[in-house]
């Protein structure tokens, strides 16, 4: 993630109109959804997995704090965090929400957000055109595989696929047209360059299934050949607007389905036909595994996900590693169990669109799935086999969250064994107990020291001097609350400070006040990188009581500049003693020379 530096780039008045203008509770409650308790609002992260609320907006400070995950901050790098933007595309972002105009402004920042915005052109042009081509003569091959495949008229239009023509530059030549060279094909990842250095086009004679984001940007693009040849599929690379972990197929039309639960499929082909036959919730993975950000991504939009992955040995090992991933994203997860079709498209075109109905309905729960893909590693005939089966089962039930979810599905295990419910449950406690015992130690070593808790995580940034620390933040945390208390600084400069992060944050909030400006979190994200601003949102986490404030300053200025001394103290004898030690060894050099 790109530091915050490109504020330099954008006037600063601006950032705070913006800042002022954005509500963090109504800009979080877009993809979170939050309960009021108290003065401020908490939430399941939409940074990491977790089914217990740990993230906390507060509303009075504009800012935000998981302490799941230790991710905080404002507005602009929430945004950032969310969207995986750089700082000047979050604020663009933002400004576009609050009826804003960004400045035009130079620097690498501007470089930056150029540079992505001519490739997000660059691919809705390339769409097009692969899209009429789809419909010209070159085209015809592709047209009639989609055709025999079922897809309609209105359905190739919806997804805007096309077909890419079997000529080694016709995208070249296309966009050459337009003003693009082959260097900012290779950059979108449209071409691509041999080794001899020669560039062609990296989609030839396939049809094309453009890759569209949540917010309607072609980012990227995939291909699939009409014939056995290989590979099947084509996808782009990885491209400054796109990462095939962060991003789902159809997510962008799926995003507004009533249907409350997604379905997952292996491929764009599974996708289209489901949303054709009225399935508006399916999206695909773009050909990698189901990744945690993947999770994450589908959990802000449905609260369940029902797994219709191809039924062979691939497919039951794909929804056997997605399982924990969209549990953890907080998702109910069900798994299709088809029979008479190796897929969701081939089943609707077998049996008709209403016997996909009944067998989303009929969704196997995922713990069961995952028992039956255990029982099967196992001849349950054989006593040996019988207890090594019992003994997996219980490892995986001991991680379901609730005692009565153990006690079912236990229960479920001991009748497929022929075994008591008492010896199975017996079986699952002391799985469980082991695990909690590992998890307890770790927490243990984790909170070891009080100090090592209150430090920054981040190694380059833990403080030298851990009570000046202490009475740095102290500063910090009142001047955020009530920037006139600058006043009352006695001249205390950062160079006093003894962490180099508190250091440019009091120099921050020292420039700002003398220039009028605001002075809150959300400023500070066009300072601080993703590690700083979370460490500082673990520090504003702690407001300071403002009824003995000047007291507390004297108090905090009086530590900062004792132990400013004493450091130079300890410097000093740290000195002392290796001029001793010098002077000792020459001594013992000296008396042992003949």
């Amino acid at each position: 993630m790109e530091k915050g530096g490109g504020a330099l780039a954008i006037p600063p008045q601006f950032l705070d109109e913006l800042v002022a203008r954005t509500d963090i509770v109504d800009l979080v409650s877009e993809s979170v959804r939050l309960t009021k308790k108290g003065n401020s609002y908490w939430g399941c992260c939409p940074f990491h997995s977790e089914k217990t609320p740990s993230f906390h907006v507060v509303p009075d400070r504009q800012m935000y704090k998981c302490f799941g995950c230790g991710k905080g901050g404002g507005a602009i790098n929430y945004v950032m965090e969310l969207e995986n933007l750089p700082f000047r595309d979050a604020v663009a972002v933002l400004a576009k929400r609050a009826g804003m105009a960004v400045p035009e402004t130079g620097g690498p920042s501007a470089g930056m957000r150029e540079r992505r915005e001519k490739i997000l052109e660059m691919n809705k042009q390339a769409a097009r055109a692969f899209h009429r081509w789809l419909h010209g003569p070159e085209g015809a091959e592709g047209l009639e595989y989609l055709r025999r495949r079922g897809l309609s008229k209105g359905t190739l239009t919806r997804f805007g696929l096309g077909f890419a023509p079997n000529r080694w530059d016709a995208l070249i030549t296309e966009l050459a047209g337009q003003g693009y060279d082959k260097r900012d094909l290779l950059d979108a990842g449209l071409a691509v360059s041999s080794k001899e250095g020669r560039i062609y086009d990296r989609f030839r004679n396939r049809v094309i299934f453009p890759i569209i984001d949540v917010r309607g940007n072609v980012i990227g693009f995939g291909g699939r050949v009409m014939d056995d040849s290989t590979p099947k599929y084509l996808n782009s690379p990885d491209t400054p607007v796109y990462n095939k972990s962060r991003n789902v197929f159809a997510l962008n039309i799926a995003k507004t389905s009533k249907a409350g639960r997604v379905i997952l499929t292996e491929g764009y082909m599974d996708t289209i036909s489901l949303h054709q036959a009225g399935f508006d919730s399916a999206v695909a993975s773009l050909g990698t595994a189901l990744t945690e950000e993947h999770g994450q991504l589908l959990s802000r939009y449905f609260k369940e996900a029902i797994l219709a992955y191809d039924g062979d040995s691939a497919g039951v090992a794909a929804a056997q590693r997605a399982i924990p991933i969209l549990g953890k994203a907080g998702l109910k997860v069900k798994v299709l169990r088809m029979r008479g079709a190796k897929d969701p498209d081939e089943f609707i075109k077998n049996f008709g669109r209403e016997a996909f109905a009944k067998l989303l309905d009929q969704s196997e729960n995922q713990v069961d799935y995952r028992l039956a893909q255990i029982q099967k590693k196992f001849d349950l005939s054989d006593d040996a086999q019988k207890v090594a089966f019992l003994q997996e089962a219980a490892q995986m039930i001991s991680t379901l969250p609730s005692a009565v979810e153990r006690e079912i599905y236990g229960g479920h295990a001991a009748q497929t064994a022929g075994v008591t419910l008492e010896a199975m449950k017996l079986e699952v406690e002391k799985a469980l107990k082991g695990r909690l015992r590992k998890e307890s130690k770790r927490i243990e070593r984790e909170n070891l020291s009080p100090v090592s808790q209150n430090q920054p995580k981040e190694r380059e940034l833990r403080y030298k001097n851990y009570r000046s620390a202490r009475a740095e933040e102290g500063i910090i945390r009142l001047l955020l609350e009530d920037p006139s208390l600058v006043s009352h600084m006695d001249g205390l400069t950062p160079e006093e400070f003894s962490s180099e992060l508190l250091q440019k944050v009091f120099g921050v909030i020292l420039d700002r006040v003398s220039k009028g400006l605001d002075v809150n979190v959300a400023v500070l994200a066009g300072e601080l990188t993703e590690h700083e601003m979370n460490h500082m949102t673990q520090v504003l986490e702690n407001p300071h009581q403002l009824s003995n404030r000047e007291q507390s300053i004297e108090d905090y200025i009086f530590t900062i500049r004792t132990e400013s001394v004493q450091e130079k103290v300890r410097e000093d004898q740290a000195a002392l003693l290796e001029v001793q030690r010098r002077l000792l060894q020459k001594k013992a050099y000296m008396e042992e020379k003949p």
